[in-house]
């Protein structure tokens, strides 16, 4: 159903993976759409030839979301281009490489807390000035917050920082009629876990799933829908870990 028709949404991240499932399925729904990426340009391109074959409106935007200023920039095209911002969804985020604390250079540990945490606050302080009564903000973070395995610390440091973002901007920000959420993915079936697992690893990850099998990006974009829609209108503060009851 058609529920956020009139509304307009930023997605960070958004040319592939969990970004694109969430900009295809927010268009669907009816929402116009702005997106972020850092290099694939042609993969933009195919995102928004999508969206605009369904019959919404479709900006890719092009940043880099280690550059403060960039992020700010990233938000006020979004506003400017789709005419208002309702929704933010910060999907972006470093790869997630299997660094062991031992191992960890400084390069590792400042881009990761760059592009996972600091570009999330700063859009997210961008944004929330920009929306008014209604707004919805969702911040991706993982599974692996609540499930440490050797070489996530940078990457769960990371999204931690994020969680504990959204429970306070879900207090400063509920006054104005702005929710913001978190949710958690397990393993995702994107391009990006399967350059950074092993045929070994993704075997575990399903064994290790309930449900018997890893998601699909559809799987979070309906969570992040959800959240979006008229549903999701009193749900604030939280965490929703989609993983098919890993954690």
């Amino acid at each position: 159903m058609m529920h956020l028709i009139q509304k307009k949404a930023l997605v960070t991240g958004g040319s592939r993976g969990i970004g694109r499932g969430v900009v295809e399925r927010l268009a669907a729904d009816g929402a116009d759409i702005a997106f972020t990426y850092r290099e694939r340009e042609a993969d933009a391109k195919e995102v928004v030839a999508a969206v605009e074959a369904a019959g919404r409106v479709a900006h890719a935007i092009r940043v880099d979301l280690t550059d403060v200023a960039e992020v700010r920039r990233a938000i006020r095209a979004a506003h400017r281009l789709l005419g208002g911002l309702d929704i933010l969804v910060n999907n972006a985020a470093a790869a997630a490489t299997a660094t062991r604390i031992d191992a960890a250079t400084e390069e590792e540990f400042d881009r990761a807390m760059a592009v996972n945490a600091r570009a999330v606050f700063f859009s997210l302080q961008e944004a929330s000035s920009l929306m008014s009564n209604g707004g919805r903000i969702i911040n991706l973070s993982t599974a692996n917050t609540a499930l440490p395995v050797p070489g996530v610390s940078l990457h769960a440091g990371s999204k931690a920082a994020v969680e504990q973002y959204t429970r306070v901007a879900a207090q400063e920000l509920g006054p104005q009629g702005i929710t913001v959420n978190t949710i958690s993915p397990g393993a995702t079936d994107t391009e990006l876990l399967r350059a950074n697992i092993t045929e070994e690893g993704l075997a575990l990850a399903v064994k290790m799933t309930p449900l018997g099998r890893i998601g699909e990006p559809s799987d979070i974009a309906g969570v992040v829908a959800f959240l979006c829609g008229p549903d999701g209108a009193f749900v604030s503060g939280q965490n929703l870990r989609v993983t098919g009851g890993m954690v």
